[in-house]
């Protein structure tokens, strides 16, 4: 549940310049989003952005970004830049099934205040109202580059997924009910924390049924 001083409501032009310091200030490694982006990102599925509000100075604190897409166009081993068509969203695809996760940021001034969870619910409340199948996205591996010498990346999400290692990351996501899928690598350009490794990760909605055409079986002989 958010703080009482805090709001979640869809992303506004007003918002563009806060989003960008906060995607500097969370990803410093990374091109910030451009202003033109983030219209199109409201432009092609304005329901899927969302910010988190501090209200009494009504502020910034927080983004998920979403957008619809029909799985089967892609790999799961497809990196965010592929998913998102280059941070453009323009693939965003009005059918699609999924719900794909493709960012969510805290400003560091505002973590541990629980908004991540809270931008995560918001976007399970909007598979469910759309009636989407699942929320799917990927998980960093911050912890992993230490001990990409001495593990494989599988032996790690295992143990991390069975509780017996803990990522800052991965762990958290599991712990908030996603489901590890597959270990995919180059998912982000820079990330030398995670040894260039993330993790897929889905949310299926309890209440939709797989879609017709989608082949289960073939999403768990690759994972």
């Amino acid at each position: 549940m958010l703080p009482p001083n805090y709001s979640i409501r869809q992303v506004a032009p007003k918002d563009y310049e806060a989003i960008i310091e906060i995607c500097k200030l969370v990803y410093p490694a990374e091109t910030p989003y451009t202003l033109e982006e983030l219209e199109d990102h409201r432009q092609v599925f304005p329901q899927g952005q969302f910010v988190a509000v501090e209200n009494s100075r009504d502020e910034v604190a927080g983004v998920h970004f979403t957008l619809r897409l029909r799985l089967l166009d892609f790999h799961i081993d497809d990196s965010w830049d592929i998913l998102t068509s280059g941070g453009s969203f323009l693939d965003h695809n009005a059918d699609g099934h999924t719900l794909y996760g493709a960012d969510i940021m805290v400003h560091p001034s505002h973590q541990h205040h629980g908004l991540a969870h809270a931008l995560t619910d918001q976007a399970r409340f909007l598979v469910q109202e759309e009636g989407l199948w699942r929320l799917v996205g990927a998980s960093r591996l911050p912890g992993y580059g230490q001990h990409s010498s001495d593990m494989s990346v599988e032996a790690y999400v295992e143990e991390v997924v069975a509780g017996t290692r803990f990522d800052p990351v991965l762990s958290i996501h599991l712990k908030d009910g996603w489901t590890a899928v597959k270990p995919i690598h180059g998912y982000l350009q820079h990330d030398p924390d995670s040894a260039g490794w993330a993790v897929v990760i889905q949310w299926v909605n309890p209440d939709c049924p797989p879609p017709p055409e989608f082949d289960l079986s073939k999403l768990e002989s690759e994972s």
